[in-house]
Parts: C-alpha cells; structure tokens; sequence
C-alpha cells in the first residue's frame, strides 16, 4: 500500500519519531521536512525569529512536489511537517491529491516544552513553541486528519495511525471502483 502522509503538529510533539516509525512499517521513504527549509529559514528559528507565511510557501511547496512525487510513481511517502495553517494543509492537498492523509499530533503546551527544552541537536528553541501555538489552527472537521496525543505510548501512536491509514487506502480503492452514475462526474 503506497500511503501519502503528512505527521503534523508543533515542534516538539514527535513528528519525526511517529513520521520514521509510520514509514518503516509501510516500506516506504520518510522526509524529515525541517531538511526541506532554505537556510534563511533556519538562520531565522534559530535566532528565535518566527517565519511568516512568505518564509513558509516556498518551504511547503517543496513539501507538496516530495508529496506530487510519491503520487505519481505510486511509490509512497511520510513527511514529518508543522502544517499549522488549514491553508498550508490545502497546499499539501491540491499538490498531493485525493489520498493525501495527515496526522495531527497534539497535547498539553508544558509538556512540548519539556520535550523542546530537552532536545540536544535541533535549531529550533523553545522560545518558538509559543509562536507555533498561536499560529496552529484547529484540524476539526478536516475528514482526512487523525488527531492523536502526543504524550500516548510511541507503539499505540503507531497503530492508531496504521489503522486510520489503511482505512483511508481501502475507503479510496472502494471510492475509485465504484461505477460512475450516468450523467455525473467524479469529484
């Protein structure tokens, strides 16, 4: 099963460990997202300077052609990436397609803290969190988001995701097979 899936949320909620953890169990690449940004990008987070969303589009658009990529070759691909904005996630979705799926991890703001402030090789200071969580908006009502809690056991995280993933790849299949009636089209 080739699973377009983008492990979201903050810094410090364990997108990467969840992201490499996802791609190990459906054999496919994992992208860290954060090797995506330019270097004024990290030059800015690591001086503790938020981005903006200009600093943001050129970074996401790479996001969505590693996605765009994976569709077309069928092959698969788990990026790791913040996706705060509902408008940064209809980026990755119009770039990516139909099976695009997300994975939001979320939780209590002094426990992201501790995780940030406990990470050794990562530009990204816990100065920012609050920043993030500011700009973070809500994925309720998104169909295609599964929201988890971060602070859940790494192996519950895992199969929580697995499952939402290959219900979502055999509710696409079915979607595909079904005939289409006379007269409509397919959305």
């Amino acid at each position: 099963m080739a699973v377009q899936v983008v492990v979201m949320g903050v810094s410090g909620c364990g997108k990467s460990t969840l992201g490499r953890r996802l791609a190990q169990a459906f054999q496919t690449r994992f992208v860290e997202g954060d090797d995506l940004h330019s270097v004024d990008n990290v030059d800015r987070m690591r001086a503790g300077i938020p981005l903006q969303d200009e600093d943001r589009w050129p970074w996401l658009e790479r996001i969505g052609e590693e996605l765009a990529c994976a569709g077309k070759q069928d092959s698969g691909v788990v990026v790791a990436c913040s996706a705060l904005k509902k408008s940064y996630r209809d980026l990755l979705r119009r770039t990516a397609g139909p099976g695009l799926r997300f994975i939001h991890l979320r939780g209590e703001r002094a426990a992201l803290k501790a995780r940030m402030e406990a990470r050794q090789d990562h530009y990204m200071p816990a100065t920012l969190l609050d920043s993030q969580l500011a700009t973070l908006e809500p994925t309720d009502g998104e169909d295609d988001v599964l929201a988890l809690d971060f602070a859940s056991p790494a192996d519950r995280l895992q199969a929580k995701a697995a499952a939402f993933l290959r219900q979502s790849a055999n509710s696409i299949i079915t979607n595909a097979s079904l005939p289409v009636p006379a007269g409509s089209a397919r959305q």
